[in-house]
């Protein structure tokens, strides 16, 4: 026994000798790097580096990086630490076009977890690199020409008119209602119809399988999640896939199945499925006139496989449903909570309706004030709250004196930018006339950024834009929203990437 407590004595003070001398290195050595390169930085602790907000659930990471753009906002870069390694805040909107756009080919990677084999829904156009994400990129960005949304407009009307037919019995009776799932409803229905072809019906059906894959898909994992979009390489090694087996099947699942009614029946939709099925059958999208411009000796090489298929419409969908959702329940908070500015956008929505007979994709694309009123909900609630690129190759940034390193994580702080008060006076205030033509032309461009920009912007920006503008429309042509006695500043999840509100958001609907 002796023996064996000595053993057990000297393995401790090993164990202890180890982890102190790790230690020491992350705190004089790793977290040395930014004061090494004179690039300002907010003091990191060990061992979490700048993410103890993130990891106590205190703050989002999103949240977080916003606020230190805001406290070291008048440096042109801010260093973090993610655990133990350095990333860059781009703090300039000169700089962050030139990470985004200009420099592009250094920066076109997002650096976050993608393992198409022992996960392949992750072999998606958000997380693929380098060629890979070219490839797709290419194919799939016919599919969301103006000419393929005015397609698909009718699959998100008919929905639409389903969720206006669901608050009418509400508003009929001035009930308060739970806007935050009853969105989440209407856009789960649209994109499991537009992407998957399966009619689910959770307006109707709260707990249809779509909707509650939907809620398995967000619930909190935040040590995977921060794993997967800052340190992937943690993942990858173990094998550990960031999707949920469960879910995974689902999806790969009803793709399948999806596929092979309409292959076997021969149905035509004009929809994403249908630009998905051509993409595996012929290796291109067709355009309206039936032809395409790739040569006919390049198509065999060029089909995708069915994975590849059900990965875009697996992200399409989440893109698709949680962020617009989202946007249309900040929106509606906010016409509850500004009265003249809903009324204003229900006189004009009630006019042009009734200039072109109804709700149309032109209708739609005739209202200017809507516009405002969705581009200044997309300013104060970015629901991507942040960009992530990886330097591929070392670089100076201009005017910076600094030369970044290959497998710097870059990140841009879109909420920080987006609350700035020195881009956008009393940040706080919601105010449309923001994106007038005037005010819009005062801004650099690189300051609004809901959708990313450059070439690796969001492809589905269109689709996303015109799923939110008719849910709206198809609300307050009817009806008119007021505060609940109850309701609260909107708390967000911060657990999640995205900006999601952690609470329902109660209002009460009345006929107007």
């Amino acid at each position: 026994m002796a023996i064996f407590g000595n053993y057990l004595f000297e393995f401790s003070c090993i164990v202890v000798s180890i982890v102190f001398g790790l230690y020491l290195y992350v705190k004089y050595v790793a977290f040395n790097y930014w004061s090494s390169k004179n690039i300002p930085h907010p003091k990191p602790a060990v061992p979490f580096g700048s993410l103890g907000p993130v990891t106590r659930g205190k703050r989002s990471m999103g949240e977080m990086i916003a606020d230190v753009y805001s406290e070291y906002k008048k440096n042109p870069v801010i260093g973090i630490y993610t655990l133990t390694s350095p990333a860059l805040i781009i703090a300039k909107p000169d700089l962050i076009r030139f990470v985004l756009t200009k420099e592009f080919a250094h920066f076109h990677d997002r650096g976050v977890y993608c393992n198409e084999k022992i996960d392949p829904l992750s072999g998606h156009l958000f997380a693929l690199p380098g060629a890979k994400w070219k490839y797709l990129r290419t194919k799939f960005t016919p599919t969301f020409t103006a000419s393929k949304m005015k397609q698909m407009f009718f699959t998100v009307k008919e929905t639409s008119v389903i969720l206006a037919a669901s608050v009418e019995q509400s508003a009929r009776k001035s009930e308060i209602i739970e806007v935050k799932e009853l969105m989440a409803r209407f856009t789960t229905d649209v994109i499991a119809s537009v992407a998957f072809g399966i009619n689910c019906n959770s307006l109707e059906n709260p707990d249809a399988e779509f909707r509650t894959m939907g809620r398995k898909i967000f619930e909190p994992r935040l040590v995977k999640r921060i794993l997967g979009f800052l340190l992937p390489s943690v993942l990858q090694f173990f094998k550990i896939p960031i999707i949920d087996e469960t879910i995974s099947k689902f999806f790969i699942r009803a793709f399948r199945e999806a596929v092979e009614y309409r292959t076997a029946n021969n149905i035509v939709r004009k929809d994403f499925l249908d630009s998905v099925i051509q993409l595996m059958n012929k290796g291109y999208v067709q355009n309206d006139d039936d032809k395409s411009s790739v040569p006919a000796k390049e198509l065999d090489d060029q089909k995708i496989t069915l994975l590849q298929g059900a990965a875009q419409a697996f992200v399409f969908w989440i893109g698709g449903f949680d962020t617009s959702s989202s946007t249309i329940t900040f929106c509606l908070y906010e016409m509850a909570l500004n009265l003249d500015i809903q009324d204003r956008l229900a006189e004009e929505i009630n006019q042009v309706l009734e200039e072109y007979r109804g709700v149309t994709y032109e209708s739609i694309k005739a209202m200017p004030y809507l516009h405002k009123v969705v581009s200044e909900t997309l300013r104060k609630y970015p629901v991507i709250p942040m960009l992530n690129r990886e330097c591929e190759e070392d670089i100076e940034l201009p005017e910076t004196g600094l030369r970044v390193e290959k497998g710097t994580g870059i990140l841009i702080p879109v909420l920080g930018l987006h609350s700035d008060p020195d881009l956008y006076p009393e940040p706080e205030k919601f105010d449309p006339e923001r994106f007038n033509e005037e005010n819009i032309a005062k801004r650099h461009p690189y300051a609004y950024l809901p959708f990313g920009e450059g070439p690796r912007n969001c492809i589905g920006m269109r689709f996303g834009l015109l799923q939110t503008k008719v849910g709206i429309v198809s609300l307050l042509s009817k009806y008119r929203f007021t505060p609940s006695p109850d309701l609260k500043p909107i708390v967000m999840d911060t657990a999640n990437f995205l900006q999601v509100p952690l609470h329902g958001v109660s209002l009460r609907v009345q006929m107007r």
